[in-house]
């Protein structure tokens, strides 16, 4: 039957798949993310939350999990132990957590199969709940959240208390050079398929998605691309360069980026700086980490002048089990990885770091 159903509708679902894509455009991406951004600032608790925040402050920021029905097309299966073993340690260490986006996969999804399959990560999460340390935001893939008039009755069913949802988070911290202005939220903001008006989302997410699913045609979005991507980094990155002392952090392409720079591009950085010392041994687990990076589809980078101010925290939901994320902690900024070891068990490991106060120097 599916297959009798892409003979006859493929075509008119790829004319409709470009329609709806997710091909960037700077002007509607740059005016999506400055609406929100002024948006939280003026009415904090409307659209998302404005914290004011010390160098004392840990939090942790995790997307993308994608969490599914545990079928042969669930992304987050495999890193579902290095993503619980993380929330423990989390809140053991006392973070507050963020959750960035597209946390739970409903395009591909019944909610009901993703509850049930996932009771014990949502249990994990819980625990934050219970601190008053847990803030949720809505990706491209969980617009449910943010459009269905039962989304707040079925949060409640699953953590068993009342659980708001946002599209942003700013962190306002404030140093003796000045206050800077850390705003999260998905990266999904400009897209015509995900970011439209009340209709286009219920759309997408409600029909649009299911059927591209089930006709099994690629959706053409930035976590399945590498040329969008790069785009898509780019322009959240061309956004950024023109704030002042604001730094930007979002998910949804699934790359990690660390002060505007990919880890790929990092990886490049570090390579070129033992090159010129002559560090042979860091040299050749710098093109070991190389050739994994090229292999895994990253993109070979062109460095340009750049501000190191976006980010982008990864998934929680790659082909070998590993995690990324970003923490906050002790006044610095970092872009982590869990990943298992030949042990078999979790590791959390830091890939960069850097002050936060850093990042007024450059705005």
């Amino acid at each position: 039957m599916r297959k009798f159903l892409q003979r006859l509708f493929g075509n008119r679902v790829i004319r409709m798949s470009n329609r709806f894509g997710s091909r960037p455009d700077r002007k509607r991406i740059h005016e999506a993310l400055s609406k929100l951004f002024e948006t939280i600032n003026a009415e904090p608790g409307k659209r998302g939350l404005v914290f004011e925040i010390s160098e004392a402050d840990k939090f942790i920021i995790l997307s993308d999990q994608h969490k599914g029905a545990r079928d042969y097309a669930d992304d987050f299966s495999l890193a579902e132990i290095n993503y619980l073993t993380a929330l423990d340690y989390y809140n053991e260490s006392q973070f507050h957590y963020i959750n960035l986006g597209d946390s739970e996969e409903l395009w591909e999804n019944l909610l009901e199969s993703v509850i049930k399959h996932n009771k014990q990560t949502f249990e994990k999460e819980k625990l934050f709940i219970n601190r008053k340390a847990f803030t949720k935001i809505f990706g491209n893939h969980d617009l449910y959240w943010d459009n269905d008039p039962l989304a707040s009755f079925n949060l409640n069913r699953i953590y068993g208390q009342k659980v708001s949802i946002y599209e942003g988070v700013i962190l306002k911290i404030k140093f003796e050079t000045g206050v800077l202005n850390i705003f999260l939220t998905h990266g999904h903001q400009g897209d015509l398929q995900s970011d439209g008006n009340w209709f286009s989302k219920w759309f997408v997410s409600t029909i649009w998605a299911p059927i591209q699913s089930y006709l099994q045609i690629n959706p053409n979005t930035p976590a399945y691309d590498n040329q969008l991507k790069t785009a898509h980094n780019s322009l959240m990155y061309s956004w950024q360069s023109e704030q002042k002392d604001t730094a930007l952090i979002t998910g949804h392409t699934h790359q990690p980026v660390f002060a505007s720079l990919t880890h790929l591009e990092q990886i490049y950085l570090k390579l070129k700086n033992a090159t010129i010392g002559r560090h042979q041994a860091e040299i050749d687990e710098l093109n070991e980490e190389l050739k994994k990076r090229v292999k895994k589809g990253d993109d070979v980078p062109e460095f340009k002048t750049y501000k190191p101010g976006y980010f982008n925290s990864g998934c929680c939901c790659f082909s070998d089990g590993d995690i990324t994320g970003i923490e906050i902690e002790n006044g610095f900024i970092r872009l982590i990885k869990w990943s298992f070891q030949k042990t078999g068990a979790p590791e959390r490991s830091i890939l960069e770091e850097m002050k936060l106060v850093e990042l007024l120097d450059v705005t």
